[in-house]
């Protein structure tokens, strides 16, 4: 089940570019951090947070199916 909003994709997809851009605009060692901008831009393309799930939060709206 779903449990990332519409504003918290957008949100992630542009954290998780920023991220990556580290690898190309960042020298040394320290590029390697830009790899941590695919978690992000993971849990924005599926639409589920481990951490989320795990603490109980849901940034998108619930389904009436009544």
């Amino acid at each position: 089940m779903k449990n990332v909003g519409v504003l918290d994709r957008i949100l992630r997809i542009f954290i998780g570019l920023v991220l990556l851009s580290v690898l190309i605009f960042a020298h040394g060692s320290v590029r390697y951090i830009g790899l941590i901008g695919l978690v992000p831009l993971l849990t924005a393309a599926i639409g589920v947070c481990p951490l989320y799930r795990l603490f109980g939060i849901r940034t998108c709206p619930l389904r009436d199916h009544s």
